[in-house]
């Protein structure tokens, strides 16, 4: 099998992706010790059979819908390669779009960061990528996230990142975070999905946990606690920001007027979406 033969095979996905030859390339990067640019120079080059038998394997599992994500066990996300399993969410690349406006209203190099719900830690560590003296702590409830996205933190040589687990609807939790010094900026990509959604039944998110998507109140009662957390926790010149659903950001900024919260924005992601929204404390 060629590069080209085993390439055509995308074919086979096009029941179950939106990029199936982009699936397939990296299918057979996973499997090979080429990158995605080699198959272009060299599509008629041979497959060893040991190479071309793994990736016929891992192009079944695709074809049943797994994520390429959780087939390879990684995924980019502002340019970090990091590791994903099925204890968290994997990384979208519209998320990028919630570290665009955080990375915008983060001026101070020392400033405290919290990400609420890290899962693999990608958008703490992206943070901190960007802001290398800033102090990002990354919270969540799963402890095979944390464990996750501490592995991501060392990989990456970002173990400054402090990960913990807990969670904003745990009171001990919240007891302890409320006494600790104030931050300046808090990001959350939370979950925001109604339970009754026909979406949770297709692609991707039939395999991701369904904690990380869900959220009751039509989606909304995350988004609830964490505006009142951020109540108590914010400097009064800090601001929170907020990944949502694409219907939801009237509701977002609704809550965040009725909370007191200024400066209210809403951003869109990179299909035109309105998908980021957030305020200032005062």
């Amino acid at each position: 099998m060629t590069i080209s033969e085993a390439l055509r095979l995308a074919a086979r996905l096009t029941t179950v992706s939106y990029s199936p030859r982009l699936d397939a390339e990296l299918l057979l990067a996973a499997v090979s010790r080429f990158d995605r640019t080699y198959f272009y120079t060299w599509p008629e080059r041979e497959l060893d059979s040991a190479v071309a038998e793994r990736f016929l394997k891992l192009l079944k599992r695709r074809e049943a819908g797994e994520p390429v994500a959780h087939i390879t066990g990684l995924r980019e996300f502002w340019s970090l390669n990091l590791a994903v399993d099925s204890s968290t969410l994997i990384p979208r690349p519209d998320t990028e779009v919630l570290v665009e406006v955080a990375l915008e209203h983060l001026r101070e190099d020392s400033a405290r960061v919290l990400d609420l719900g890290t899962g693999t830690g990608a958008i703490a560590l992206a943070l901190a990528t960007e802001r290398p003296n800033a102090a990002v702590k990354g919270v969540d409830q799963s402890a095979d996230a944390v464990a996750l996205a501490k592995a991501n933190a060392k990989r990456l040589g970002l173990e400054r990142v402090h990960f913990s687990q807990g969670s904003w609807l745990d009171a001990a939790w919240l007891a302890q975070v409320t006494c600790q010094q104030p931050f300046d900026l808090l990001v959350s990509n939370p979950p925001y999905i109604d339970e009754n959604d026909p979406h949770l039944c297709e692609g991707d998110v039939r395999f991701e946990p369904k904690a990380a998507l869900v959220a009751p109140e039509q989606g909304l009662a995350d988004i609830k606690a964490i505006i009142a957390l951020a109540l108590n926790i914010l400097k009064p010149t800090g601001s929170l920001w907020l990944e949502h659903g694409w219907q939801q950001a009237a509701d977002v900024q609704r809550l965040l007027l009725a909370a007191g919260f200024k400066r209210v924005e809403t951003r869109k992601d990179y299909g035109g979406n309105p998908r980021v929204t957030g305020a200032y404390r005062s």
